[in-house]
């Protein structure tokens, strides 16, 4: 439903708790973020947001974003719970208040803070407004657009159709190399849309409808669930701070990339801007063949703690791991038209497809030489608000171009999508111009490319800078 009034969700937690505890004579509980860790699944659901702890197992069956509510479990979701949710929210997560954090040395690593802008007079807060009052007064539901459902038959339909041409319906290998092409290109549309506006919890109002759309992924050989602990938990929360955000940096030594100034120079970066243009076709295979199993066996994501596996999660990942395996792997070695040599092209030109489009539409939004990345300070924080860290560390492309938004998912509407990710990205240009006119009464800059190949040029020129041991960055990137 569209947003109600936020006069009253805007007000500030405290009082509204201060409110809520009236007349107890006892103090606020304090738990350690390492008590707090220990209540970290479905059944056991406890979360940190704003330094206040809540339990909410008992909302866990009613959450309206169904899985995304235990994505954190048992840690900090305060960036989360403020991006995902509309203010009013905060009156519901109010009622399962239960103590205050206490901080202990060692926390900096797990509660990162910046400074407060869910203010009124705070860009966030002003962005919150601004959006929410479009929504309200257009009468619109942020997560359901009636585009996303066309797209989404069309997509999976090509999925079907071109998994059909690229190994059974003819003999002939450059016919099913074309269809292996276009395979590759709904294989990334599945990631870029479908499984993308789903495991943000931005498609639908049906729970059961938005899980089905989650594990689109799941079948298209790659896990939703690690997918939401790197991309939603690690990247989403904590974008292009460097040590915490999982998408700049994977490696502790000796990684194949470097992106900021920070990170350890190596002798073969200077070449890197020609190398990952081929590196890139890989990712998806890395994703179906390595990371997942990966990230199973050894606990983690980068520098980020995978959460436990529950049940069905656990049977969703190694089930349609299987199924994948069979319908993609086998049944074209059994029954298919070509021989194995021939069969393993196919499935390398449709991969390959998949792994440049997703690299490339996601690189150009935060790995570019307009962008920021930023430090820690030795108590983990950042010395700016979140939305601002957003807006510094995302770039657009082709504002106004209806291909691209549904082609990137609205991945060229960047700074809306992370600022907003539970809203539907078909939404992005309408709100996007919303946010612009906030960002300009507060004075801050708003990066957008005119075309999707300026904004991949300059990814690969930021590369090339960034690869030289003597890089120093613009004044404008420095965090």
């Amino acid at each position: 439903m569209p947003p109600r009034d936020t006069t009253v969700a805007a007000a500030a937690a405290d009082d509204r708790i201060a409110s809520l505890t009236a007349g107890t004579s006892d103090a606020p509980r304090k738990y350690t973020a390492a008590q707090v860790e220990k209540h970290s699944t479905p059944e056991d659901c406890w979360l940190i947001v704003h330094e206040k702890v809540y339990d909410v197992t008992s909302f866990v069956p009613r959450h309206p974003g169904g899985n995304m509510i235990w994505v954190k479990a048992g840690g900090d979701c305060t960036q989360l719970f403020d991006s995902y949710h509309p203010l009013r929210t905060q009156m519901v997560l109010d009622k399962y208040y239960i103590g205050e954090l206490q901080r202990e040395t060692g926390d900096e690593g797990k509660i990162i803070t910046y400074n407060d802008d869910m203010k009124k007079g705070k860009f966030y807060m002003d962005c919150k407004l601004a959006v929410e009052k479009w929504f309200k007064d257009g009468k619109k539901d942020p997560r359901v657009h009636p585009e996303m459902y066309v797209k989404t038959f069309v997509i999976l339909a090509g999925i079907a159709i071109c998994h059909y041409g690229s190994f059974f319906y003819t003999s002939s290998f450059l016919v099913s190399a074309a269809f292996a092409f276009f395979h590759g290109v709904c294989k990334a549309e599945i990631g870029v849309s479908i499984q993308h506006d789903a495991n943000h919890g931005a498609y639908g109002n049906n729970k059961f409808f938005l899980h089905a759309m989650q594990l689109t992924l799941d079948v298209a050989g790659a896990s939703s669930f690690m997918w939401r602990q790197q991309h939603v938990v690690g990247h989403h929360a904590y974008t292009n701070v460097e040590g915490v955000d999982p998408d700049i940096r994977c490696s502790p030594e000796k990684d194949i990339r470097r992106v900021n100034e920070h990170q350890p120079h190596e002798a073969y970066h200077p070449f890197q801007h020609v190398y990952l243009a081929l590196a890139y076709g890989l990712l998806s295979f890395k994703s179906c063949f390595a990371d997942d199993f990966n990230a199973y066996f050894s606990g983690k994501i980068g520098w980020v703690n995978v959460a436990k596996f529950p049940p069905g999660e656990a049977v969703a990942f190694w089930g349609t791991k299987a199924l994948w395996a069979t319908y993609y792997l086998y049944l074209p070695a059994r029954y298919g038209m070509h021989g194995v040599g021939r069969m393993a092209a196919l499935i390398t030109i449709t991969e390959f497809v998949t792994g440049w489009l997703l690299a490339f539409m996601f690189q150009v939004a935060h790995v570019v030489g307009e962008v920021r990345f930023f430090q820690l300070s030795k108590e983990g924080r950042l010395n700016l608000g979140w939305g601002e860290s957003q807006l510094y560390s995302s770039a657009d492309f082709a504002h106004g171009s209806r291909f691209w938004t549904h082609f990137s998912g609205g991945l060229n509407y960047q700074v809306a999508h992370h600022l907003f990710p539970g809203v539907c990205h078909c939404y992005y240009p309408d709100i996007a111009p919303v946010i612009m006119k906030v960002a300009k009464e507060h004075g801050l800059e708003y990066c957008v490319y005119p075309t999707f190949w300026s904004a991949l040029s300059a990814h690969f020129r930021h590369l090339k800078n960034v690869g030289q041991k003597a890089y120093v960055p613009s004044l404008q990137t420095v965090g």
